[in-house]
Protein backbone atom coordinates (compact mmCIF):
# COMPACT_ATOMS: atom_id res chain seq x y z
CA UNK A 1 0.00 0.00 0.00
CA UNK A 2 2.67 2.04 0.71
CA UNK A 3 4.27 1.57 -2.47
CA UNK A 4 1.02 2.25 -3.98
CA UNK A 5 0.71 5.84 -2.71
CA UNK A 6 4.19 6.74 -3.50
CA UNK A 7 3.18 5.91 -7.20
CA UNK A 8 0.04 7.76 -6.67
CA UNK A 9 1.52 10.61 -5.42
CA UNK A 10 4.49 10.35 -8.30
CA UNK A 11 1.62 11.05 -10.31
CA UNK A 12 0.01 14.08 -8.99
CA UNK A 13 3.53 15.60 -9.46
CA UNK A 14 4.38 14.99 -12.50
CA UNK A 15 0.82 14.51 -14.24
CA UNK A 16 -1.86 16.20 -12.37
CA UNK A 17 -4.89 16.52 -13.82
CA UNK A 18 -4.82 13.60 -17.23
CA UNK A 19 -4.30 10.12 -17.30
CA UNK A 20 -1.12 8.07 -18.21
CA UNK A 21 -1.33 4.26 -18.73
CA UNK A 22 1.28 2.70 -16.06
CA UNK A 23 1.93 0.58 -13.47
CA UNK A 24 -0.29 1.93 -11.00
CA UNK A 25 -3.56 -0.42 -12.28
CA UNK A 26 -1.81 -3.35 -12.19
CA UNK A 27 0.19 -2.42 -8.19
CA UNK A 28 -3.98 -1.64 -7.21
CA UNK A 29 -4.52 -5.14 -8.09
CA UNK A 30 -1.97 -6.45 -6.55
CA UNK A 31 -2.31 -4.44 -3.63
CA UNK A 32 -5.98 -6.10 -3.58
CA UNK A 33 -4.53 -9.72 -3.89
CA UNK A 34 -1.91 -9.09 -1.23
CA UNK A 35 -4.32 -7.66 1.70
CA UNK A 36 -7.10 -10.09 0.70
CA UNK A 37 -4.55 -13.16 0.78
CA UNK A 38 -3.68 -12.20 4.46
CA UNK A 39 -6.91 -11.60 5.87
CA UNK A 40 -7.54 -15.37 4.23
CA UNK A 41 -4.75 -16.62 5.86
CA UNK A 42 -5.41 -14.43 9.26
CA UNK A 43 -8.75 -16.43 9.20
CA UNK A 44 -8.06 -19.62 8.21
CA UNK A 45 -5.03 -19.79 11.00
CA UNK A 46 -5.59 -17.55 13.84
CA UNK A 47 -9.34 -17.49 14.10
CA UNK A 48 -11.87 -20.26 15.15
CA UNK A 49 -14.29 -22.05 12.29
CA UNK A 50 -17.48 -20.51 14.26
CA UNK A 51 -16.09 -16.89 14.52
CA UNK A 52 -16.10 -16.75 10.44
CA UNK A 53 -18.99 -15.63 8.58
CA UNK A 54 -19.91 -18.01 5.51
CA UNK A 55 -17.85 -15.58 3.21
CA UNK A 56 -15.13 -15.54 5.30
CA UNK A 57 -15.05 -19.22 5.94
CA UNK A 58 -15.21 -20.00 2.19
CA UNK A 59 -12.20 -17.95 1.34
CA UNK A 60 -10.03 -18.71 4.53
CA UNK A 61 -6.67 -20.31 3.56
CA UNK A 62 -5.74 -22.89 6.20
CA UNK A 63 -1.68 -23.17 4.84
CA UNK A 64 0.57 -20.65 3.93
CA UNK A 65 1.16 -20.53 0.70
CA UNK A 66 4.50 -21.77 -0.93
CA UNK A 67 6.71 -18.52 -2.67
CA UNK A 68 5.97 -20.49 -5.94
CA UNK A 69 2.01 -20.14 -5.37
CA UNK A 70 2.24 -16.89 -4.18
CA UNK A 71 4.01 -14.98 -6.83
CA UNK A 72 1.66 -16.94 -9.16
CA UNK A 73 -0.92 -15.74 -7.22
CA UNK A 74 0.25 -12.20 -7.26
CA UNK A 75 1.39 -11.89 -10.89
CA UNK A 76 -1.72 -14.59 -12.40
CA UNK A 77 -2.00 -13.16 -16.09
CA UNK A 78 -5.76 -13.63 -16.73
CA UNK A 79 -6.56 -10.12 -14.47
CA UNK A 80 -3.05 -9.01 -13.85
CA UNK A 81 -3.38 -5.52 -15.52
CA UNK A 82 -7.32 -4.21 -14.82
CA UNK A 83 -9.19 -6.88 -12.70
CA UNK A 84 -11.20 -8.40 -11.65
CA UNK A 85 -9.98 -9.73 -8.30
CA UNK A 86 -9.46 -13.52 -8.31
CA UNK A 87 -9.27 -14.71 -4.55
CA UNK A 88 -6.57 -17.11 -3.94
CA UNK A 89 -8.71 -20.07 -3.52
CA UNK A 90 -10.59 -19.57 -6.59
CA UNK A 91 -7.34 -19.17 -8.53
CA UNK A 92 -5.65 -22.31 -6.57
CA UNK A 93 -8.50 -24.26 -7.54
CA UNK A 94 -8.66 -23.61 -11.12
CA UNK A 95 -4.16 -24.37 -11.05
CA UNK A 96 -5.10 -27.45 -9.79
CA UNK A 97 -8.38 -28.14 -11.96
CA UNK A 98 -10.81 -28.46 -9.35
CA UNK A 99 -12.63 -25.75 -10.18
CA UNK A 100 -13.99 -28.37 -13.01
CA UNK A 101 -14.13 -31.87 -11.15
CA UNK A 102 -15.90 -30.51 -8.09
CA UNK A 103 -19.07 -29.50 -10.24
CA UNK A 104 -19.01 -32.49 -12.66
CA UNK A 105 -18.23 -34.93 -9.78
CA UNK A 106 -21.15 -37.26 -9.47
CA UNK A 107 -22.77 -35.95 -12.92
CA UNK A 108 -21.67 -38.33 -14.94
CA UNK A 109 -24.36 -36.91 -17.62
CA UNK A 110 -22.50 -33.81 -17.69
CA UNK A 111 -19.37 -32.80 -19.16
CA UNK A 112 -16.66 -30.10 -19.08
CA UNK A 113 -18.89 -27.54 -20.75
CA UNK A 114 -17.68 -25.12 -23.59
CA UNK A 115 -16.97 -21.39 -22.85
CA UNK A 116 -16.76 -20.13 -26.45
CA UNK A 117 -20.45 -18.52 -26.06
CA UNK A 118 -19.45 -16.73 -22.55
CA UNK A 119 -16.01 -15.16 -24.23
CA UNK A 120 -17.72 -14.06 -27.48
CA UNK A 121 -20.30 -12.43 -25.66
CA UNK A 122 -18.06 -10.64 -23.36
CA UNK A 123 -15.30 -9.88 -25.59
CA UNK A 124 -18.72 -8.74 -27.61
CA UNK A 125 -19.75 -6.16 -24.68
CA UNK A 126 -16.42 -4.99 -24.75
CA UNK A 127 -15.37 -3.67 -27.58
CA UNK A 128 -19.07 -2.63 -28.15
CA UNK A 129 -18.60 -0.41 -24.96
CA UNK A 130 -14.81 0.55 -26.65
CA UNK A 131 -16.72 2.14 -29.75
CA UNK A 132 -18.96 4.14 -27.76
CA UNK A 133 -16.72 5.54 -25.58
CA UNK A 134 -14.48 6.73 -28.37
CA UNK A 135 -17.73 8.07 -30.30
CA UNK A 136 -19.21 9.88 -27.21
CA UNK A 137 -16.32 11.41 -24.52
CA UNK A 138 -15.47 13.80 -27.09
CA UNK A 139 -19.15 14.95 -27.07
CA UNK A 140 -19.53 15.16 -23.63
CA UNK A 141 -15.66 15.98 -22.40
CA UNK A 142 -15.77 15.89 -18.25
CA UNK A 143 -13.41 19.04 -18.55
CA UNK A 144 -16.40 20.66 -19.75
CA UNK A 145 -17.32 21.15 -16.16
CA UNK A 146 -14.24 23.18 -15.24
CA UNK A 147 -15.44 26.28 -17.86
CA UNK A 148 -16.82 28.91 -15.58
CA UNK A 149 -18.24 30.28 -18.98
CA UNK A 150 -20.50 26.94 -19.81
CA UNK A 151 -21.68 26.93 -15.60
CA UNK A 152 -22.53 30.56 -15.78
CA UNK A 153 -24.62 30.30 -18.95
CA UNK A 154 -26.06 26.97 -18.56
CA UNK A 155 -29.27 26.69 -16.27
CA UNK A 156 -28.96 23.74 -13.00
CA UNK A 157 -31.14 21.37 -15.51
CA UNK A 158 -28.53 21.99 -17.98
CA UNK A 159 -25.99 21.16 -15.79
CA UNK A 160 -27.55 18.29 -14.48
CA UNK A 161 -28.49 16.62 -17.90
CA UNK A 162 -24.80 17.05 -18.62
CA UNK A 163 -23.51 15.85 -15.74
CA UNK A 164 -25.43 12.83 -15.88
CA UNK A 165 -24.05 12.37 -19.38
CA UNK A 166 -20.81 12.80 -19.22
CA UNK A 167 -20.56 10.45 -16.12
CA UNK A 168 -22.60 7.82 -17.86
CA UNK A 169 -20.03 7.97 -20.71
CA UNK A 170 -17.08 7.86 -18.39
CA UNK A 171 -18.29 4.30 -17.11
CA UNK A 172 -18.17 2.52 -21.08
CA UNK A 173 -13.66 3.01 -20.01
CA UNK A 174 -14.67 0.75 -16.95
CA UNK A 175 -17.27 -1.43 -18.81
CA UNK A 176 -14.67 -1.97 -21.69
CA UNK A 177 -11.75 -3.08 -19.29
CA UNK A 178 -13.88 -5.20 -16.85
CA UNK A 179 -15.57 -7.26 -19.74
CA UNK A 180 -11.97 -7.72 -21.43
CA UNK A 181 -10.96 -9.04 -18.17
CA UNK A 182 -13.26 -11.30 -17.76
CA UNK A 183 -13.25 -12.24 -21.17
CA UNK A 184 -9.90 -13.55 -20.68
CA UNK A 185 -10.77 -15.32 -17.28
CA UNK A 186 -13.00 -17.35 -19.36
CA UNK A 187 -11.31 -18.12 -22.13
CA UNK A 188 -8.59 -19.59 -19.71
CA UNK A 189 -11.51 -21.19 -17.88
CA UNK A 190 -11.34 -19.43 -14.60
CA UNK A 191 -14.71 -18.06 -14.73
CA UNK A 192 -16.61 -21.17 -14.97
CA UNK A 193 -18.80 -21.20 -11.61
CA UNK A 194 -20.90 -24.52 -11.91
CA UNK A 195 -24.46 -25.04 -13.56
CA UNK A 196 -27.77 -23.49 -13.08
CA UNK A 197 -30.81 -25.24 -11.85
CA UNK A 198 -31.66 -26.05 -15.52
CA UNK A 199 -28.06 -27.25 -15.84
CA UNK A 200 -26.87 -24.70 -17.76
CA UNK A 201 -23.02 -23.22 -17.30
CA UNK A 202 -22.21 -20.40 -15.21
CA UNK A 203 -19.30 -17.89 -16.27
CA UNK A 204 -19.82 -15.63 -13.57
CA UNK A 205 -16.55 -16.48 -10.84
CA UNK A 206 -14.72 -13.45 -12.00
CA UNK A 207 -17.18 -10.54 -12.61
CA UNK A 208 -16.11 -7.04 -12.50
CA UNK A 209 -19.67 -5.50 -12.93
CA UNK A 210 -23.31 -5.98 -13.75
CA UNK A 211 -24.06 -3.20 -16.19
CA UNK A 212 -28.03 -4.05 -16.22
CA UNK A 213 -28.62 -3.97 -12.57
CA UNK A 214 -26.18 -1.21 -11.83
CA UNK A 215 -28.14 1.12 -14.74
CA UNK A 216 -31.41 -0.04 -13.25
CA UNK A 217 -30.70 0.29 -9.95
CA UNK A 218 -33.64 1.47 -7.65
CA UNK A 219 -31.49 2.52 -4.43
CA UNK A 220 -27.71 3.93 -4.09
CA UNK A 221 -26.68 0.42 -2.28
CA UNK A 222 -27.58 -1.81 -5.30
CA UNK A 223 -25.39 0.58 -7.35
CA UNK A 224 -22.98 0.18 -5.21
CA UNK A 225 -23.14 -3.96 -5.38
CA UNK A 226 -23.26 -3.92 -9.02
CA UNK A 227 -20.77 -1.52 -9.62
CA UNK A 228 -16.41 -2.90 -9.72
CA UNK A 229 -17.97 -6.20 -7.86
CA UNK A 230 -14.84 -7.83 -6.85
CA UNK A 231 -13.40 -4.67 -5.27
CA UNK A 232 -16.85 -3.87 -3.36
CA UNK A 233 -16.46 -7.47 -1.94
CA UNK A 234 -12.95 -6.48 -1.25
CA UNK A 235 -13.33 -3.49 0.70
CA UNK A 236 -16.39 -4.99 2.47
CA UNK A 237 -14.30 -7.98 3.63
CA UNK A 238 -10.90 -5.79 4.61
CA UNK A 239 -12.61 -3.08 5.80
CA UNK A 240 -16.35 -3.30 6.32
CA UNK A 241 -16.32 -6.34 8.40
CA UNK A 242 -13.27 -5.44 10.12
CA UNK A 243 -13.95 -1.74 11.70
CA UNK A 244 -15.07 -2.09 14.91
CA UNK A 245 -16.39 1.73 14.55
CA UNK A 246 -17.42 4.06 11.70
CA UNK A 247 -17.64 1.15 9.12
CA UNK A 248 -19.05 2.88 6.28
CA UNK A 249 -16.63 5.87 6.67
CA UNK A 250 -13.51 3.07 7.27
CA UNK A 251 -14.65 1.92 4.06
CA UNK A 252 -14.67 4.81 1.96
CA UNK A 253 -11.65 5.80 3.08
CA UNK A 254 -10.05 3.15 2.42
CA UNK A 255 -11.48 3.46 -1.40
CA UNK A 256 -9.88 6.60 -1.84
CA UNK A 257 -6.80 5.86 -0.75
CA UNK A 258 -6.50 2.86 -2.93
CA UNK A 259 -7.51 4.86 -5.34
CA UNK A 260 -4.83 7.70 -4.86
CA UNK A 261 -4.77 11.35 -3.78
CA UNK A 262 -6.68 13.84 -6.33
CA UNK A 263 -9.15 15.80 -3.98
CA UNK A 264 -12.11 14.77 -6.44
CA UNK A 265 -11.91 11.37 -4.77
CA UNK A 266 -12.01 12.11 -1.29
CA UNK A 267 -14.58 14.62 -2.11
CA UNK A 268 -16.31 11.55 -3.89
CA UNK A 269 -16.36 9.46 -1.26
CA UNK A 270 -16.95 11.74 1.46
CA UNK A 271 -20.12 12.69 -0.10
CA UNK A 272 -20.85 8.97 -0.98
CA UNK A 273 -20.76 8.24 2.88
CA UNK A 274 -23.12 10.84 3.64
CA UNK A 275 -25.46 9.77 0.97
CA UNK A 276 -25.27 6.18 2.12
CA UNK A 277 -26.69 6.86 5.54
CA UNK A 278 -29.64 9.70 3.90
CA UNK A 279 -30.29 6.60 1.76
CA UNK A 280 -30.65 4.33 4.48
CA UNK A 281 -32.66 6.56 6.86
CA UNK A 282 -34.83 7.87 3.74
CA UNK A 283 -35.76 4.11 3.23
CA UNK A 284 -36.42 3.30 6.55
CA UNK A 285 -39.10 6.50 6.90
CA UNK A 286 -40.50 6.33 3.60
CA UNK A 287 -40.43 3.09 1.85
CA UNK A 288 -43.25 0.87 4.52
CA UNK A 289 -45.53 3.71 3.58
CA UNK A 290 -45.65 2.66 -0.14
CA UNK A 291 -46.59 -0.69 0.41
CA UNK A 292 -50.40 -0.36 0.79
CA UNK A 293 -50.64 -0.91 -2.91
CA UNK A 294 -49.25 -1.60 -5.72
CA UNK A 295 -49.59 1.28 -8.11
CA UNK A 296 -47.88 2.89 -4.69
CA UNK A 297 -45.25 0.46 -4.98
CA UNK A 298 -44.41 1.25 -8.66
CA UNK A 299 -44.46 4.46 -7.91
CA UNK A 300 -42.21 4.03 -5.19
CA UNK A 301 -39.60 2.12 -7.59
CA UNK A 302 -40.04 5.13 -10.36
CA UNK A 303 -38.75 7.71 -7.82
CA UNK A 304 -35.98 5.98 -6.14
CA UNK A 305 -34.84 4.81 -9.85
CA UNK A 306 -34.72 9.00 -10.71
CA UNK A 307 -33.57 9.80 -7.61
CA UNK A 308 -30.44 7.05 -7.97
CA UNK A 309 -29.85 8.46 -11.38
CA UNK A 310 -29.33 12.11 -9.99
CA UNK A 311 -27.46 10.79 -7.11
CA UNK A 312 -25.12 8.66 -8.92
CA UNK A 313 -23.98 11.58 -11.15
CA UNK A 314 -24.41 14.35 -8.56
CA UNK A 315 -22.01 11.70 -6.55
CA UNK A 316 -19.42 10.69 -9.07
CA UNK A 317 -18.57 14.02 -11.34
CA UNK A 318 -15.46 15.29 -8.77
CA UNK A 319 -14.33 11.29 -9.20
CA UNK A 320 -14.24 11.97 -12.91
CA UNK A 321 -13.06 15.18 -12.79
CA UNK A 322 -10.50 15.25 -9.99
CA UNK A 323 -9.79 18.60 -9.31
CA UNK A 324 -11.40 20.34 -5.93
CA UNK A 325 -12.21 23.52 -6.78
CA UNK A 326 -13.53 23.13 -10.08
CA UNK A 327 -15.47 20.33 -8.38
CA UNK A 328 -16.67 22.71 -5.46
CA UNK A 329 -17.95 25.38 -8.61
CA UNK A 330 -20.23 23.10 -9.55
CA UNK A 331 -21.60 21.53 -6.23
CA UNK A 332 -22.03 25.80 -5.39
CA UNK A 333 -23.68 25.94 -9.32
CA UNK A 334 -26.23 23.27 -8.04
CA UNK A 335 -26.74 24.82 -4.42
CA UNK A 336 -25.12 21.33 -3.01
CA UNK A 337 -28.83 20.34 -2.93
CA UNK A 338 -27.70 16.76 -3.13
CA UNK A 339 -26.00 17.43 0.25
CA UNK A 340 -28.60 19.55 1.46
CA UNK A 341 -31.29 16.83 0.87
CA UNK A 342 -29.08 14.14 2.39
CA UNK A 343 -28.65 15.99 5.78
CA UNK A 344 -32.49 16.89 5.64
CA UNK A 345 -32.78 13.10 5.59
CA UNK A 346 -30.72 11.89 7.91
CA UNK A 347 -31.34 14.31 10.93
CA UNK A 348 -34.89 15.85 10.09
CA UNK A 349 -36.83 13.33 8.35
CA UNK A 350 -37.04 11.08 10.91
CA UNK A 351 -38.59 13.29 13.13
CA UNK A 352 -41.18 14.97 10.72
CA UNK A 353 -42.23 11.10 9.72
CA UNK A 354 -40.65 8.60 12.07
CA UNK A 355 -40.07 5.13 10.76
CA UNK A 356 -43.21 2.98 11.30
CA UNK A 357 -43.00 0.15 13.83
CA UNK A 358 -42.43 -3.16 12.71
CA UNK A 359 -46.14 -4.03 13.63
CA UNK A 360 -47.35 -1.50 12.14
CA UNK A 361 -46.25 -2.58 8.95
CA UNK A 362 -47.31 -5.96 9.37
CA UNK A 363 -50.70 -4.25 9.84
CA UNK A 364 -50.93 -2.89 7.31
CA UNK A 365 -49.62 -4.95 4.25
CA UNK A 366 -52.25 -7.65 5.97
CA UNK A 367 -55.07 -5.04 5.42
Amino acid sequence: MLYLSYLHLLRLKHDYGSYTLDITGPVMIGVQKVTSLAFSLHDGLSKPSEQLTNEQSKYAVRKVPSLLEFFSYIFQFQSFMSGPLIYYNDYIEFIEGKNFSRHLEGNPNKIRPTQMGAVLWRLWISITFAIMWLIFSPKFPITQLADEKFLKESSIWQIMVFLFATTAVARFKYYHAWNLGETVCNASGLGFNGFTVDGKPKWDLVSGVDIYRFETSLNLREALEAWNKTTQSWLRRTAYERSPHYRTLATFALSAVWHGFYPGYYMTFLTGAIFTQAARTARRCLRPRFQRSVASQKLYDVLTFIMTRMMIAYLVFPFVLLEFNASLKVYSRLFFYGHIVSLFAIFVLPRILPAPSAKGVTHQKSS
